[in-house]
């Protein structure tokens, strides 16, 4: 029998490899909670005994060193020797390498591996990963510039107009402390954007409830589509209490693992947008729930890339394209090693026009990795 031009039906995973990388950023990152100026993502190269290889990619931003030797210790051992196939199989044995509550470290791993096994699965089939999400028919996702990172006004006036050249219809701020800034450049933004360009806003846990119900009036004024973030993601009833008393939409999820962390805000429709990580929450199986539980109860699905690599933007890409309730994916527009050096493909910012993207067409994720400068761009 021959599946994907192998000879063999029954193929069997053999190898499981990360390789931890770190950069300097081309330009800092800057956000409420400080200046980035280095990030590390972890690649997981999954190989079997047809010569098939899937990747995939783990949100692992600082000590990627140590991602990987979870994935080699404690994931690989219970992979080896199975079919590539059984990925919710894969998933359960993988969720049991440790015990205690979803999150952390494991569930940024576990993400990099699943990618890998849905890049295999569509090379087997012959078909992109979209396809077999039961894609909608998209062949491009809409996208929003990210971001306008926080700093005097000539730097935001700068980033802002780099982004509109650049032809996107939809561009994410960043704000932060004080709020009486946050405000002003709010409203300054606006009128450097003029009213075609929809604008939102990234707080980054920046506030307390009352900072946010400030914040939000401001975004309300102004006609921003989105409020992100404004409080720490453990604090629900603060979201319900923001909701109640902000008219702007709140978006959040990124810092979600898994959809039960996802139910309550999206069940009571606190969030007007969910914001799923696929590096962070469990890969495309679990973020594929997420993003489907959403679509039950009449919320957006708005795909999370932060400081991350093409194969994050890749998945998330086929994600999109398959969702039903797709309202826009982030689109990073730093010109990152981990996006423009392990690939021929060039990134999304630069392939994106009039806040468009293409949607992959080839087997699996479409993408093939350089691993020579993966090599280059080993931590350590």
């Amino acid at each position: 029998m021959t599946v994907g031009g192998s000879d063999r039906a029954d193929i069997r995973i053999t190898d499981v490899i990360a390789h931890p990388l770190t950069q300097k950023l081309p330009q800092p990152t800057v956000t409420s909670w400080g200046e980035y100026t280095e990030v590390s993502i972890v690649l997981v190269e999954v190989r079997t005994d047809a010569g098939i290889t899937g990747v995939g990619e783990a949100l692992a931003r600082f000590s990627p060193k140590a991602y990987a030797d979870l994935i080699e210790t404690s994931l690989k051992p219970r992979l080896v020797g199975g079919n590539p196939t059984d990925i919710m199989a894969h998933w359960r044995t993988m969720r049991r390498a440790l015990s205690g509550r979803s999150g952390g470290m494991l569930f940024e791993a576990i993400a990099g591996v699943d990618i890998a096994l849905w890049d295999i699965l569509g090379k087997i089939a012959g078909l992109p990963v979209h396809r077999l999400l039961g894609g909608v028919g998209r062949t491009e996702v809409p996208v929003y510039a990210a971001s306008v990172n926080w700093g005097s006004d000539e730097f935001m006036d700068r980033e802002l107009d780099r982004y509109l050249e650049k032809g996107f219809p939809r561009i994410k701020v960043k704000i932060a402390n004080p709020v009486k800034e946050a405000r002003r450049r709010i409203e300054r933004l606006r009128k450097r954007a003029g009213d075609d360009i929809e604008l939102c806003v990234d707080a980054n846990w920046a506030y307390t409830l009352e900072e946010a119900v400030e914040v939000g009036r401001a975004l309300t004024d102004n006609a921003y589509f989105w409020f992100e973030e404004p409080l720490r993601p453990e604090d629900e009833r603060g979201y319900e209490e923001l909701h109640r008393r902000c008219a702007t939409p709140l978006a959040a999820g990124e810092s979600n693992y898994t959809l039960d962390q996802a139910m309550r805000l999206v069940e009571n429709r606190t969030l007007s947008y969910l914001q799923p990580d696929v590096a962070r929450a469990g890969g495309i199986t679990e973020t594929r729930r997420m993003a489907e539980f959403a679509a039950a109860h009449d919320v957006q699905y708005a795909p999370h890339i932060g400081m991350s690599g093409v194969v994050c933007e890749t998945a998330s890409v086929h994600l999109a394209a398959a969702m039903p309730n797709l309202r826009a994916m982030e689109c990073e527009t730093d010109s990152s090693p981990f996006k423009t050096a392990i690939t021929g493909a060039a990134p999304g910012a630069d392939r994106q026009k009039n806040g468009l993207l293409p949607v992959p067409t080839g087997p699996g994720l479409g993408i093939e990795i350089d691993w020579d400068a993966v090599k280059k761009l080993r931590a350590g």
